[in-house]
């Protein structure tokens, strides 16, 4: 696994969280979580995940959906509005 190079960024909150949540799905890779979202229609690559989780992309509504489907977490645990992970 390689080392964030860059420091945090500030165009979205749930960067940190969707990595948290990746790697507490027995340590979800990047490329499994992207091949998930592909399931359900989303198109990002690698590098757009990447810069979602280090906080330098913006995250569309219809991507905070999805990731919380797949990611087994609610949506406002990603936003940070809840301690709850679980659940929709």
């Amino acid at each position: 696994m390689r080392t964030r190079k860059e420091a945090l960024g500030s165009r979205n909150i749930i960067g940190a969280r969707v990595t948290e949540a990746r790697k507490r799905l027995n340590d979800m890779t990047q490329r499994d979580l992207l091949a998930q979202l592909q399931v359900k229609g989303i198109e990002m690559n690698a590098s757009g995940l990447s810069k979602l989780e280090g906080q330098h992309r913006y995250v569309m509504d219809f991507e905070l959906a999805a990731l919380a489907d797949v990611l087994h977490v609610k949506v406002d645990w990603l936003l940070g509005r809840s301690n709850c992970i679980k659940g929709k």
